[in-house]
């Protein structure tokens, strides 16, 4: 149960990617992949690793802890496409 938690908490915040200029690696797609994979490595992180608790073991904190995940994948993919140069191309 906590991966969807973890899931929906990097789906809800990956809609807010569209207030951000679209210089993300793939574009929006790319900002779902980095928002996604962001939570849910930081969701089992915490979860698994550091708090010890069990998949099955929901509650308040299980949602706080994709929050960060998610937030530094959405930031990891956008440098890289402003690395990469990957601008949308205006026409004049």
């Amino acid at each position: 149960m906590s991966i969807v938690i973890w899931f929906t908490v990097a789906l809800a915040l990956w809609h807010f990617t569209i207030f951000v200029p679209d210089r993300f690696w793939q574009g929006i797609i790319g900002a779902l992949i980095g928002c996604v994979v962001g939570g849910l490595i930081s969701g089992a992180l915490v979860e698994l690793v550091i708090l010890g608790n069990d998949l099955a073991d929901t509650d308040l904190l299980t949602f706080f802890t994709a929050v960060p995940g998610t937030l530094v994948g959405a930031w990891v993919v956008y440098r890289i496409g402003v690395s990469q140069g990957t601008e949308p191309i205006e026409e004049a």
